[in-house]
């Protein structure tokens, strides 16, 4: 079998990933190459010692090497090789020449069959060499060469047939070593696109928080500015004060997402925003005009925990922004040993759109509270405006690697 080692040393490359059998675009020169040099050197040796069969000749070495020669084949027609071969080798010993290494072609035939998924033709064909073999060997000697030929022994039958079922059983489990190896590499190919998906969702999710909180504080003030730019120039200075401030912080967030992005292995360059940060929002929020208060201390949380408590916070006050007409809003915070609740309050009616928000936002606290086994729930409160629910759990279970 033609065997790829890796350059530098080391195992070939099918030692994780599965040999290349069945790869018809590959001619198998090498292996045929000495596969013929081995049928042809041991059949003359083996000759020495059978001195009452038929000696070799140019038409057995054209046999040995015809049937040598069909392995070229083996990837591309295994099933046309595996009789072929068996053909050539009942040709061979019924011409009464001596047994040896001949039986190697159509055991390497039948193994190339029975792996490309062609067993019931591998399979045949081993019969019908058992099945002539029988026939030569205990009834037919009598009309072929050489002369004052006698039968075999039944004795040596046995070991006949105990190749018969070595050739099977190792192609059999040569075949489903294969099988194991092409599920392997579908898992491990479905794995790898379920994490490239999962990673797109995610790195969707940060520049969609970040982005949106920071553009709907930019397109308030800026339509402060504009309202007060003639009547007021030193409040539509503090607006564009404003704006610039929350441009540089969206700014430094685009700019660490798309650092993980470019170097996925690198430990990030600045800390993932946590709950510690509320009263940074607090102060963003009041820039745009709406006025936030905070009920409850946060809990010491794993950084995953803290970053999706801190986004789903974020993107429930830039929804009050955007889209509630509401001036008021209260974050209350509280947890017990398992869980960390947090309760978004708006006291405003809905402007155009839901007071909650659609499209990405609320889809994307749903996923970060998914992906932490949490939940979401968000609706009309009970005394008017809007609430956003949010469940998460302090002890998340990691997700096992996919491998």
């Amino acid at each position: 079998m033609d065997e790829q080692w890796v350059r530098g040393g080391g195992p070939p490359q099918w030692w994780r990933h599965g040999p290349p059998w069945g790869d018809s675009a590959r001619w198998p020169w090498r292996s045929t190459l000495l596969v013929t040099v081995l049928v042809l050197g041991g059949s003359n040796f083996a000759s020495h010692s059978q001195p009452d069969r038929v000696p070799l000749d140019l038409y057995a070495r054209v046999l040995l090497i015809a049937g040598s020669a069909l392995l070229l084949w083996r990837h591309r027609y295994p099933v046309w090789v595996a009789f072929g071969t068996v053909l050539v080798t009942v040709v061979y010993f019924g011409a009464g020449y001596p047994y040896g290494p001949v039986f190697v072609p159509v055991a390497l035939g039948c193994f190339s069959a029975v792996v490309a998924g062609r067993r019931w033709a591998a399979w045949t064909a081993l019969g019908v060499l058992w099945a002539a073999h029988l026939l030569v060997a205990h009834w037919l000697y009598r009309w072929l060469p050489p002369q004052h030929d006698h039968g075999m022994p039944w004795g040596r039958e046995l070991a006949v047939a105990t190749w018969v079922v070595a050739v099977a059983a190792i192609s059999e489990l040569a075949r489903t070593r294969r099988e194991q190896w092409a599920r392997d590499r579908a898992e491990r190919a479905q794995a790898a696109r379920r994490r490239a998906d999962e990673e797109r969702l995610r790195m969707a999710r940060e520049l969609h928080d970040v982005l949106a909180h920071s553009i709907s504080v930019i397109n308030v003030q800026a339509g402060v500015g504009l309202a007060l730019l003639d009547s007021d120039p030193e409040q539509a200075r503090t607006a564009l004060t404003t704006i610039k401030a929350a441009s540089k912080e969206a700014l430094g967030e685009v700019r660490q997402v798309l650092d993980t992005l470019r170097a996925p292995g690198d430990a990030p360059r600045a800390p993932a925003p946590g709950l510690d940060r509320l009263p940074e929002l607090v102060q963003q929020a009041a820039s745009a005009g709406l006025t936030v208060a905070i009920d409850g201390t946060p809990p010491r949380l794993s950084p995953g925990t803290d970053l999706a408590a801190f986004r789903i916070v974020q993107e429930a006050l830039t929804n009050v922004v955007r889209h509630s007409g509401s001036r008021h809003a209260r974050v209350h915070v509280e947890h017990d040993p398992r869980e960390l609740r947090l309760r978004i309050d708006d006291d405003g009616p809905a402007t155009g759109a839901d007071a909650g928000g659609s499209g990405n936002g609320l889809a994307g606290m749903r996923e970060r509270a998914a992906a932490l086994g949490g939940t979401i729930e968000s609706g009309p409160g009970p005394d008017g405006g809007f609430r956003v629910l949010a469940v998460l759990p302090l002890k998340v279970t990691p997700k096992e690697d996919d491998r």
